[in-house]
């Protein structure tokens, strides 16, 4: 699967400089500074020694946590306005390190080369909106994070709910050669026209940004893209668009290690640690990621034993 059609790439603070500028039009606009959301507080667990020690002991020498990471991939990953890597995979790196008695340090690569660079050992993990998929498994193995799919969204003030399932005529929003167009979009058309209804009008950007921005301008009747990302321009947009409908196409996302890594095991207990405490849940909460979450460690979308022998959580 290429990189366009497992990470809907958005540059969302160029998004709310352009909702900023629209202020005038389009009441509710977002005001905040490029950066974390409102509310968000570093979230930095306390070491559990007994996880530490499944650390591999290099790891446990150098004492930090290297995550290869390509920006921007709003809400995942993006660059604040001091330049900062922030997101949700960073904060959940962070907290996974923690967890593992390390610090953590995210490393800007281009996206290409960070699978390369977990194999060759130049970072620990790589967490870049990586889509866990059968192809990719051959080589690594995927401690996963959430499950995501395409989400539809609409303008709040709409009079009448848009319906995913009969789009028929409508005007939808969505990144060029993304799922959200492939998979989604066109066959839904396609339907369309082979029942004698009007397409979909598809207007298809080089990123989800212009896409977004197109639809809050009003150019579209809905805007079609990752889950997170929906949630987060919806939460960005201060009520201005809302999520409509289920999410399709769901497949899960995670932090790629080397295949049979001795650092995974370290990773899914620490991941369990953070699920039985809640923690987990309240980080991707800081982002208003709320679907998708998952309930228990998996790898590669399987349930894994937690190799210790008791339950860390209190």
């Amino acid at each position: 699967m290429s990189r366009t059609q497992t990470r809907r790439v958005v540059s969302l603070w160029q998004l709310w400089a352009t909702l900023v500028a629209l202020s005038l039009v389009l009441t509710g606009c977002t005001n905040q500074e490029r950066g974390n959301p409102d509310g968000w507080v570093e979230i930095v667990p306390e070491t559990v020694p007994e996880i530490a020690a499944l650390v591999p002991e290099d790891l446990q020498k150098r004492g930090v946590l290297r995550m290869g990471t390509n920006t921007p991939f709003a809400p995942f990953e993006f660059k604040d306005s001091d330049g900062t890597i922030i997101g949700t995979e960073m904060d959940l790196g962070r907290a996974l390190a923690s967890v593992m008695g390390l610090e953590f340090e995210p490393v800007e690569q281009d996206f290409a080369l960070i699978l390369p660079s977990v194999s060759s050992g130049t970072v620990d993990v790589g967490g870049s909106g990586f889509t866990d998929t059968e192809e990719r498994r051959q080589n690594y193995d995927f401690v996963n994070t959430l499950y995501a799919g395409i989400q539809w969204a609409q303008h709040a003030e709409r009079d009448a709910e848009i319906d995913p399932e009969h789009p028929c005529g409508l005007t939808v929003a969505v990144q060029r050669n993304t799922v959200a167009q492939t998979d989604e979009i066109i066959p839904k058309s396609q339907a369309c026209a082979e029942a004698g209804e009007e397409p979909i009008e598809i207007l298809a950007y080089d990123t989800s940004d212009n896409a977004a921005t197109a639809f809050v301008l009003g150019r579209a009747d809905a805007f079609a893209a990752d889950s997170p990302i929906v949630s987060w321009v919806e939460d960005q947009a201060d009520g201005e668009i809302q999520e409509v409908g289920p999410m399709y196409h769901a497949a899960p996302y995670g932090f790629a290690v080397p295949k049979d890594a001795e650092l995974t095991n370290a990773l899914v207990a620490a991941m369990d640690h953070l699920i039985e405490t809640g923690t987990y849940e309240e980080i991707l909460d800081q982002w208003n990621i709320q679907d998708g979450l998952i309930e228990e460690p998996l790898v590669n979308e399987k349930p894994v034993e937690i190799p210790l022998s008791h339950t860390l959580a209190p």
